[in-house]
């Protein structure tokens, strides 16, 4: 099983037995959602977008309209936080204070870049597509070439991400 390896930013400091840095874990959680939220600074202001995406390979990617500031923004190696989170049940107590929320999640961290090679760009759209709805792809006509040139895709190495999660 391999691992991504743990960097002072991905090492958890609190309850840190609730981390996996594995790489399985981390990329079934990031197949069973379809929603992140991508977090960045552009222009001194603070955004967190939530958007679609995918996973293929060890690489996430993210997609939208080629005029969204968050890709523009993002394509000029802007540092990104990108998180998903999977709510798997409310954990109720007597007390409100004991209340918890099991969930398994990822934060990736790192720059994205363009993706421009067509064949590459009609993958991550793939990828995106069938991890939000499996076998659609199949299903629908393809992008056209003007439908293609208003899309940007965005790479984001999985180099820097851990998982948490919250059991029991």
């Amino acid at each position: 099983m391999s691992k991504i390896p743990a960097t002072a930013r991905t090492t958890l400091k609190r309850l840190p037995e609730r981390g996996s840095p594995e790489r399985e874990g981390i990329n079934a959680i990031l197949d069973e959602g379809f929603i992140c939220h991508v977090g960045f600074v552009a222009d001194g202001q603070p955004f967190v977008i939530p958007t679609a995406y995918g996973r293929r390979g060890d690489a996430l990617y993210l997609h939208g309209s080629a005029a969204s500031r968050m890709l523009r923004s993002l394509a000029q190696s802007l540092p990104v936080c990108v998180t998903v989170t999977l709510v798997d049940g409310l954990v109720l107590a007597r007390s409100i204070f004991h209340h918890s929320i099991n969930y398994r999640s990822v934060v990736v961290l790192g720059r994205a870049t363009r993706v421009e090679a067509r064949e590459e760009k009609l993958q991550a759209l793939r990828a995106i597509s069938a991890n939000i709805i499996a076998g659609r792809w199949e299903e629908v006509r393809p992008p056209n070439e003007q439908e293609l040139k208003a899309t940007n895709v965005l790479k984001l190495p999985l180099d820097e991400a851990s998982a948490k999660i919250r059991s029991g």
